[in-house]
């Protein structure tokens, strides 16, 4: 594995991160806290006309060619800049299943408007509850979907929903009209609007459902690029932190000269690089099309615990400081809070790992 990055891909970071630190005043987290739809309905246009929305999916369907290593840099950047967007959730946990296992004629559809700028959001079954969530049952040529699904990302803002249901007690994706079902908003301290989707007898014909394969990969990709987020989030958290420490004084000296916060700056360094090593193993493994289950579980259970651990770290450097509401490292003590339970909280992969490895 080589994590160099191309001269392309190293304009892709570069790139998004300039656009986002331009426009985080107007549509970051701060200024998307009471906005109905959580993200910028301008930044997203931007983010189409861009080429952002079909980085990783192939010319022939709408795309721009590129993998999903090369997506997992914007929404590190996204992270960075604590930017909420439907991004990661159209892109990945929509898209990425798509390509990677639909039929052809799915890909030109479901690729082609994600691509496009379409706003999809996905609903994996709840990792929380096993056995539970929504039920498909065929009807005809097409099916019938009823049940809750819980917590979906930006669903208001949502054209479509990738709907993770079990058929006959095994899990299939169906692609819902987000007309057809209704939705309940619900308060959490992420940034992702998320609601709790109601199906009641939703009619799916037969060319929106999809496999099990797909079903199972909404978490995966999901996963993998929470992780890339998280990974971004936490650099910058780190940079604050250096930043603050070697501003702030306190008898008559930097307070980065204390050995103590050093060690602090210090154990947050080796979160970060780490994280950022285990997460890419990951997201390289999917992007070459190779089997990344066991790493996934690995990169989430280990990242999402190292954010909250260099969140924490932070508040301890920047002291009374980092707790007000004018500062922003609680933004992204709140972001690190939901994004550690998204496609499933450390212990869950945890777990996920112990099976795979048939542990006791």
């Amino acid at each position: 594995m080589d994590l160099t990055r191309t001269e392309d891909q190293e304009l892709i970071a570069e790139t998004a991160r300039e656009l986002l630190a331009a426009r985080a005043a107007t549509a970051g987290a701060r200024a998307m806290d009471g906005d109905p739809a959580g993200h910028s309905a301008a930044l997203w246009k931007e983010m189409v006309d861009l080429g952002w929305t079909g980085l990783p999916f192939s010319e022939e369907h709408g795309g721009a060619g590129g993998s999903f290593l090369d997506v997992c840099l914007l929404f590190e950047q996204l992270g960075y800049a604590q930017v909420p967007s439907p991004l990661l959730t159209s892109v990945a946990a929509c898209g990425m299943p798509v390509a990677r296992f639909g039929t052809s004629a799915q890909k030109r559809r479901w690729l082609g408007a994600i691509a496009s700028g379409r706003i999809v959001t996905a609903a994996p079954l709840p990792w929380d509850h096993p056995g539970e969530g929504p039920v498909a049952m065929q009807d005809g040529d097409g099916y019938v979907l009823n049940g809750v699904a819980a917590f979906v990302p930006f669903a208001a803002s949502a054209e479509h929903i990738l709907v993770a249901a079990y058929l006959d007690g095994v899990p299939r994706a169906f692609f819902v009209d987000a007309s057809s079902v209704s939705l309940t908003p619900l308060e959490t301290i992420g940034w992702d609007r998320p609601c709790d989707v109601e199906l009641k007898h939703v009619r799916v014909p037969s060319e929106a459902a999809l496999g099990t394969e797909a079903a199972d990969a909404i978490s995966l990709f999901g996963a993998a690029a929470t992780c890339a987020e998280m990974v971004g989030a936490a650099q910058r958290v780190l940079d604050m932190t250096v930043q603050y420490a070697t501003e702030r004084r306190q008898f008559g000296r930097p307070i980065g000269s204390f050995q103590a916060v050093q060690h602090h700056c210090a154990d947050m360094s080796i979160d970060v690089l780490g994280s950022r090593f285990i997460a890419y193993e990951a997201i390289w493994l999917l992007s070459v099309n190779r089997e990344a289950a066991q790493e996934v579980s690995m990169a989430k259970a280990w990242v999402s615990e190292a954010y909250e651990r260099v969140c924490a770290l932070g508040h301890q450097v920047h002291g009374a400081i980092g707790f007000t509401q004018e500062h922003d490292l609680h933004l992204f003590s709140r972001h690190a809070m939901a994004a550690s339970l998204a496609f499933g909280d450390a212990d869950h992969h945890h777990e996920a790992l112990a099976d795979r490895l048939k542990l006791p």
